[in-house]
């Protein structure tokens, strides 16, 4: 006895497109497979354990026949009430409803199960009707394309359409894998979780996720782990764009010492297992670019920017940009970016080159929509869930640089508190660790004694050497406190900053 076949799709527009192929795109018929709904209907009306097969997958609107769809969805009803769906538990909401009118009355009903073939395809069935309906959707989406291209709304120009369309395509991908979707067994989630555990153990160092670059803050945290979401706030001048920066180089440059040591070891040449993506809405490409060569090439990008740098200093300036143009780092300075139209982005750089971290610079500058939101802080909000999703989403850490409110600046101690956080309904609560970037030298610089302040010179010779003494104890010094960390410890990290090129390094002591 042969194995029951699976019905192909019926197109019978294709045999006459090929008699008259000048015809071929009025004769086209949107793909659907008929036959196969039939079956599929035919073997959960005959065995209701068929729908178990398809129901985690499969939604009424997948079918292509009105007719079919109300019956998968009338059936489906009945089976979730824990009821028996067949011909005679069905006779009486079908013939109220009126569904099979068009198709013959109850005797469809037979027609269908005669159809079945056995419920041991019914999966197979279900997922050649999805696929139909994924067709049938892609043809869909591509007359909208064409569509909107013709339109001459100028408020909707090109980029705007080009986001829409890949929106809406991935959409249609993230339905279509819904077939993997659904609940997962405690049995493979230990499974995972002993996976990353062993990833850990064979490695030589402590850091399991990917590296910032800071030794400290790698010990304290393991390094940077895929699906989370990191904030790292600070009052202005504090070095967020500097400290952020450092983190995606420095992780830009393991994702391209790893893509070489297995470029030697397979002989062959390895793309980076992922870029790294910065996204840009206070400075522009260029400047971040000038801060990340400064800082490597310990040129002053002030003396860069007026040019004030001598022949040495020029050629290890070129010969600095050279190694870095190599490393897999990504910048999108678009300002005011939308949620929409930053995953948008990821997605498509995901697609195309692979993506390993997302850095924003800064969310407040974001916006949540296209339109106009008069209430701020539920735009933040938005702005924080959006960023959240897109770290579970794309699998990658995203951090998102914050402000603080001037309520800092108000109290004696000026360290920040997660309270701090301007608009920070859902900031603190969707992310998971919170950081703040504090430099005692920038607000001991504000207090120096000034000379007329002082009746008694003596008092004001005084004053200044406490001063002097004070500052070289913060003398290039900031810390890195970490408020909240989901998965770990919370603690303050102390680093090393250079002013002149705006650069963060590990801490080894006073005597550095």
């Amino acid at each position: 006895m042969s194995e029951p076949t699976i019905p192909t799709t019926t197109d019978q527009a294709t045999a006459h497109a090929e008699e008259a192929p000048g015809q071929a795109l009025l004769l086209r018929s949107p793909p659907a497979n008929l036959d196969a709904e039939k079956a599929l209907l035919g073997a959960i009306l005959t065995n209701n354990r068929a729908y178990e097969h398809v129901a985690d997958f499969l939604e009424p609107h997948h079918f292509a026949d009105i007719t079919h769809q109300q019956l998968f969805q009338i059936i489906g009803g009945r089976i979730a009430k824990s009821g028996l769906a067949n011909a005679i538990t069905l006779k009486g909401e079908l013939e109220h409803s009126n569904v099979l009118e068009n198709v013959g009355g109850l005797d469809y009903l037979k027609t269908l199960m005669k159809s079945m073939v056995g419920i041991i395809n019914a999966r197979e069935y279900g997922i050649v009707i999805h696929d139909c309906w994924v067709r049938r959707q892609l043809i869909e989406i591509g007359e909208t394309v064409v569509n909107d291209a013709y339109s001459s709304d100028s408020d909707f120009n090109g980029s705007n359409q080009i986001e829409t369309a890949e929106q809406k395509l991935f959409d249609l991908a993230s339905d279509r894998n819904q077939q993997a979707s659904g609940f997962t067994s405690f049995e493979n989630a230990l499974a995972d979780a002993l996976e990353v555990a062993e990833l850990a153990f064979k490695r030589t160092s402590d850091i399991v996720g990917l590296s910032s670059g800071l030794r400290d803050f790698d010990l304290k945290t393991g390094g940077l782990h895929p699906s989370d979401l990191l904030i790292l706030a600070g009052r202005p001048a504090m070095g967020k764009t500097a400290l952020a920066t450092k983190i995606a180089f420095s992780a830009a440059q393991s994702l391209m010492r790893e893509a070489e040591e297995e470029s030697e070891r397979q002989g062959r040449r390895i793309n980076p297992k992922g870029m790294v993506a910065i996204f840009s809405l206070e400075m522009s490409a260029s400047q971040l670019a000038t801060r990340i060569l400064s800082e490597q090439s310990e040129v002053s990008g002030e003396r860069i920017r007026r040019g004030d740098v001598g022949t040495r200093e020029f050629d290890r300036f070129i010969r600095v940009s050279r190694e870095l143009q190599r490393l897999p780092l990504y910048i999108d300075d678009t300002p005011a970016i939308t949620m929409a139209a930053m995953r948008t982005r990821c997605r498509r750089l995901k697609r195309t080159k692979g993506l390993a971290l997302v850095v924003v610079d800064y969310l407040q500058l974001m916006k949540a929509g296209s339109g106009r939101s008069d209430n701020r802080v539920l735009e933040i909000s938005m702005i924080t869930q959006g960023l959240k999703a897109l770290a579970k989403e794309m699998e990658v850490p995203v951090i998102a640089l914050s402000q603080l409110s001037r309520q800092v600046e108000s109290r004696e101690d000026k360290r920040p508190m997660l309270s701090d956080l301007r608009e920070s309904g859902s900031i603190e609560q969707d992310a998971d660790a919170v950081m703040f970037v504090y430099r005692d030298e920038y607000y001991l610089q504000q207090r120096q004694p000034k000379e007329n302040n002082f009746e008694d010179n003596g008092k004001y010779i005084d004053a200044l050497q406490e001063w002097q003494r004070k500052m070289e104890l913060v003398h290039n010094q900031a810390d890195l406190i970490l408020e909240k960390q989901r998965h770990g410890p919370t603690g303050t990290i102390k680093l090393k900053f250079e002013g002149e090129f705006t650069r963060f390094s590990d801490y080894d002591g006073p005597d550095e």
